[in-house]
């Protein structure tokens, strides 16, 4: 039989993003450890860009997989059939969140939770305008990407959406630009891609009093932040305050594609007139998705990780030093790390996979380097990847 060459027809037949793509091929991956095909280990350090709260490949998740599998998977499309993982997963996620957040719309992606949430915004509003920040991240689709609070990868796709304002992050005086023909402010409580930069309470909670005010929906992005990142199942409950819809996504599957807005019944039964069908996806709330991310929540509940978030981050904070580092964010197990140039940090994170440890930069933040392992890596192994993480910026400093 002949050996399929699967890096040469990696290049030869998908749409490359990225001019250096990292490159592994992954034969098997087992909690916080992607394996190659040449066997070679890699603590994986980024759990697939928050994706992998509780680590990979679960029993209890591929269990939860394969039991749905044997039953149905696909059947027709969101919203008709009653399925009984859609409505399992919903029940138990909303008993996790206040009475103004208990209405679930599965989607595919967190992208499209945003797409949803938008529309939702309009249709309930009767306005259209839409406030974001700069350095805002909430996904790439054109209405998405119409948010994002970075012009680089905004210009070459514009013409975008209208009616968007961008206003600074954590400055109190843009708060005074909102006014009433605005339909939805938009806005992560950690910033992801900036670096992880947390939002001022302050700041929060005069957010929350101005859309109060002028009857805006409040949305908030915990598609990265959320399932216990933060060191709470979600960084709102952190905040004193309540969002008026709710962005879920990565972790919400287990580590299928699945993703959520989440708001109350009176806001979303909007989407049931005028017109009816409105918002519509094939696959969101795919059953299988939904019993992965079902059963992933559970093990993240009954397992004690988000409650020792905090010692993991302390441990984080304490032993990972170097003179080469010039400053670090974080907001629990979540922490970027900064150097002089973007091109010292890629050297450093090709030093890093080197020597089996997967990192990554920010979009807007390319001087800064990613560390966001699963939740279930110990201090022991926290020991291990703070001592690769040196080792590679010492090999990238002499290699400048």
């Amino acid at each position: 039989m002949a050996t399929i060459n699967n890096r040469q027809y990696f290049f030869q037949y998908l749409a490359q993003t990225s001019d250096k793509p990292i490159g592994i091929e992954v034969a098997s991956a087992q909690g916080v450890y992607i394996y190659d095909v040449a066997g070679k280990v890699f603590m994986d350090m980024i759990a697939g860009f928050s994706v992998c709260n509780i680590g990979h490949s679960h029993p209890a998740v591929i269990k939860a997989i394969n039991e749905q599998v044997e039953k149905y998977m696909h059947v027709i499309v969101y919203g008709e059939f009653v399925q009984a993982p859609q409505v399992q997963y919903a029940k138990h996620l909303t008993s996790f969140l206040p009475e103004a957040l208990q209405c679930v719309y599965f989607t595919n992606s967190g992208a499209e939770a945003t797409e949803g949430a938008m529309k939702l915004a309009k249709r309930v509003t009767g306005r259209t305008k839409i406030v974001a920040f700069e350095g805002a991240y909430h996904g790439s689709t054109q209405g998405a990407l119409s948010v994002m609070g970075d012009e680089y990868f905004k210009n070459a796709f514009r013409p975008l959406l209208p009616d968007i304002l961008h206003l600074r992050y954590n400055n109190l005086e843009d708060i005074e630009l909102i006014d009433n023909t605005v339909a939805c402010v938009l806005v992560e409580l950690v910033q992801a891609e900036t670096g992880i930069t947390p939002a001022n309470k302050e700041w929060v909670i005069a957010l929350r009093k101005k859309c109060d005010s002028l009857c805006i929906l409040l949305i908030v992005d915990e598609i990265q932040s959320g399932f216990g990142r933060t060191g709470s199942l979600f960084a709102f409950e952190q905040y004193n305050m309540v969002p008026d819809v709710l962005l879920v996504g990565k972790a919400l599957g287990g580590g299928l594609p699945l993703g959520a807005f989440i708001s109350s019944p009176k806001i979303m039964s909007t989407l049931t007139q005028n017109p009816v069908l409105g918002h519509i996806t094939t696959f969101g709330g795919n059953p299988v998705s939904c019993a992965a991310g079902n059963a992933a929540l559970t093990i993240l509940y009954n397992s004690g990780w988000i409650e020792a978030v905090k010692e993991k981050e302390n441990y984080l904070i304490t032993h990972l030093h170097h003179p080469a580092i010039l400053h670090r964010n974080h907001f629990g197990l979540w922490m970027s790390l900064q150097f002089e140039s973007a091109a010292l940090t890629k050297k450093i994170a090709a030093a890093c996979v080197e020597n089996g440890i997967i990192t990554d930069w920010f979009l807007f933040a390319e001087d800064r380097i990613r560390i966001a392992p699963p939740l279930s890596i110990t201090i022991d192994e926290l020991i291990i990847a703070i001592e690769k993480i040196i080792a590679s910026i010492n090999v990238a400093i002499q290699n400048k």
